[in-house]
């Protein structure tokens, strides 16, 4: 079975950076879709960004130019550049992978901004 094992939360203070990493045990990061995905405490988990297998990449509104998808296919992995935290970015982080209709989740990681 397919897992997917995030890392590289924590707590950073607004202003700061954070690189998220999730790593995937099956060999299929350059054929799927992968995307990263938060849950605000009380929220409903939504969409922060995603890279298809062609490369190209989607962001959130409220992500632009703050954060940045890329890929590592030859380590399984998709990265999650955090940049100029803000608070209400304050989340538990998800990564996903969807691959012919199948959507797998990480266990997620937890981002606290605050001073």
């Amino acid at each position: 079975q397919v897992r997917l094992v995030e890392s590289g939360g924590g707590l950073v203070q607004p202003g700061g950076s954070l690189r998220l990493s999730c790593v995937s045990s099956g060999n299929i990061v350059s054929r799927a879709t992968m995307g990263w995905y938060r849950q605000p405490p009380g929220k409903q988990r939504e969409l922060v960004a995603s890279i298809s297998s062609s490369g190209s990449t989607n962001y959130a509104d409220h992500v632009k130019g703050r954060f940045t998808i890329s890929r590592d296919i030859a380590k399984n992995t998709v990265y999650l550049q955090m940049n100029s935290l803000k608070p209400e970015d304050t989340a538990v982080y998800f990564c996903n992978e969807l691959f012919l209709g199948l959507s797998r989740w990480g266990q997620g990681t937890q981002v606290t901004v605050s001073s």
